[in-house]
């Protein structure tokens, strides 16, 4: 059986090698070495339900099947279902679009238009790599579902991304001058097109060399552990240890109890900070491993024409590139513990990049590389650095409100079992116990809404609108103008009393709006007539 092909290129010459040429429109299999990906990974899936019917069923006693027979059972429908779905999944290429066939029962057709891929990522797991093959995904910029490609070769990935996205840069062009046959120039027409962006840049642009924007730089390991997401998956499987020390296996079941007797009456504070220590080492080590294996050999390019490529990961690789025209924006977070070490992390706002819009370009690392690194991508200087109009005291006064509310509620739920309702626990806690326990939930919450009336904010630039919220993570988003669709403002009642308003800018990329929270109506109007002139006129005459 022959390797799968791709089309070759239609119309217009253009640049890079064209894929293998085979005819087009005939539906084509993944390449056979799937079969054996295919079996892996489902395997991967199922392997801890197997392993646990495995263990458990041969562990009923004697006389029982031996345990060899559950793994060959389960390896065995792996591999049924692998072939099945190999035989079921095709697709081909057409003048005009590219079409994923896959399902047995519920048959399902996935198809793309050639002349709207917007972005074009390249994966490859280690079984991938092993076989010489990738999977790739193509996005269209409409909504977050992109069709996969899997089972192509290394070789195959590499032309089918560079063909894709000429097709589609040559069909934006098609209205403008005539592309050289070199490759030397791509032609480009202003104007936007369905989902908000613009199809490319006015007149003809030069062919460039590629640009690097970043690269990996292991200093930045230090700002790994400060990921709140890895301290949660340490505090998560300590706490499962915990809740099922009791089923561990103790031969000498009176030994170990009077052990634990005996630690716990030397100092229960022992025991405190051994359980803190072992969650901060776990912390350390969780995130440093997920950032080496997630971020190694980190690239973030812009090619030639423009277009946006990051390359990067340990085990399973990614290459994604997105078309210049539809990066919209950038957003930069600071959670809390990385502000402290003075670090950001970088995320480019697109369309037609799968779920939530957002491409991560830079991982933890230091907030001026960050900001430079940004401003590269946003092609101007600011946005991620100037200073931001504050929303006033009317504002601190709301979000200082909404946050007491917490401490209001919190204050019924004391009162009520402690004066109302006779609880037998409550009465070995001291009288002052529950009011300082509101006032302590009072400060912190206080500290919490300042925190967030300070980081609040928003700008204009010649080319974006940038604004800023947040309080345990700070985001900084710069979106540019020419991506904003439409202008929505929200009010409820309280925001009507002190004349604030949310101010919202749709867009069809990211999470499609980027929200500027209690803002004071008149700078809600003038942002929004700054940002897009004469879009509001008909609705304020």
């Amino acid at each position: 059986m022959t390797e799968p092909h791709l089309p070759p290129p239609s119309g217009a010459p253009v640049p890079g090698p064209p894929p293998a040429a085979a005819p087009t429109g005939g539906w084509q299999r993944q390449s056979p070495r799937m079969l054996l990906v295919h079996p892996v990974r489902i395997l991967g899936s199922f392997a801890v339900p197997i392993l646990l019917a495995t263990f458990g069923l041969s562990s009923g006693g004697d006389g029982g099947p031996p345990a060899w027979i559950f793994l060959l059972g389960g390896a065995a429908i792996a591999v049924a279902f692998g072939v099945a779905s190999w035989f079921v999944t095709r697709y081909r290429f057409t003048e005009e679009q590219v079409q994923l066939r896959t399902g047995l029962v519920n048959r399902r057709v996935l198809t793309a238009p050639l002349d709207r891929v917007r972005s074009v990522d390249v994966e490859s797991s280690p079984v991938h790599r092993l076989l010489g093959l990738a999977k790739v995904k193509v996005g269209t910029g409409v909504d977050d579902s992109r069709i996969e490609l899997d089972g192509v070769s290394r070789e195959q990935a590499g032309e089918l991304r560079t063909f894709l996205l000429a097709r589609s840069r040559q069909a934006g062009g098609a209205a403008g001058p005539g592309a050289a046959p070199d490759g030397a120039t791509v032609p480009a027409v202003a104007g936007p097109d369905a989902d908000g962006g613009r199809t490319s840049y006015p007149g003809v642009v030069p062919a460039q060399p590629d640009t690097e924007l970043a690269r990996i730089d292991w200093g930045w390991l230090r700002y790994a552990p400060f990921s709140l997401s890895s301290l949660v998956v340490v505090a998560g499987a300590v706490g499962a240890l915990l809740q099922f020390g009791d089923e561990l296996p103790v031969d000498q079941v009176d030994v170990a109890q009077d052990a634990w007797r005996w630690v716990v009456a030397q100092a229960v504070l022992v025991l405190v900070t051994m359980l803190v220590v072992v969650i901060v080492v776990g912390w350390v080590v969780v995130s440093t491993v997920s950032y080496v294996l997630t971020w190694w050999n980190l690239r973030v390019v812009r090619e030639g024409r423009g277009n946006l490529r990051i390359t990067r990961g340990l085990l399973t690789t990614h290459s994604q590139t997105v078309e210049r025209a539809k990066v919209r924006g950038a957003r930069m977070g600071e959670p809390f513990l990385l502000r402290l070490v003075r670090g950001a992390e970088l995320t480019a706002l697109a369309t037609g990049v799968g779920a939530g819009g957002a491409t991560k370009v830079l991982p933890p690392a230091p907030r001026a590389v960050v900001t430079s690194v940004g401003h590269e991508l946003l092609e101007e200087d600011g946005p991620l650095t100037m200073q931001l109009v504050g929303h006033g005291p009317r504002a601190r006064r709301r979000i200082h409100v909404r946050r007491q509310w917490g401490t209001l509620f919190l204050a019924a739920a004391l009162a009520v079992p402690t004066y109302l309702l006779d609880v037998p626990f409550l009465d070995r806690l001291p009288d002052w116990g529950p009011p300082v326990l509101l006032l302590v939930v009072g400060a912190l919450n206080a500290l919490v809404a300042e925190s967030a009336w300070r980081n609040l904010g928003h700008g204009l630039t010649r080319r974006h609108v940038v604004v800023q919220t947040g309080a345990f993570v700070r985001t900084r988003e710069a979106l540019e103008r020419a991506g904003i669709i439409g202008w929505v403002v929200h009010q409820s009642f309280f925001q009507r009393r002190l004349d604030l308003c949310d101010l919202v800018a749709t867009t069809a990329a990211g999470a499609e709006q980027v929200v500027a929270p209690n803002i004071p109506v008149p700078l809600a109007v003038d942002l929004a007539r700054g940002a897009t002139p004469g879009m509001l006129e008909g609705f304020l005459a």
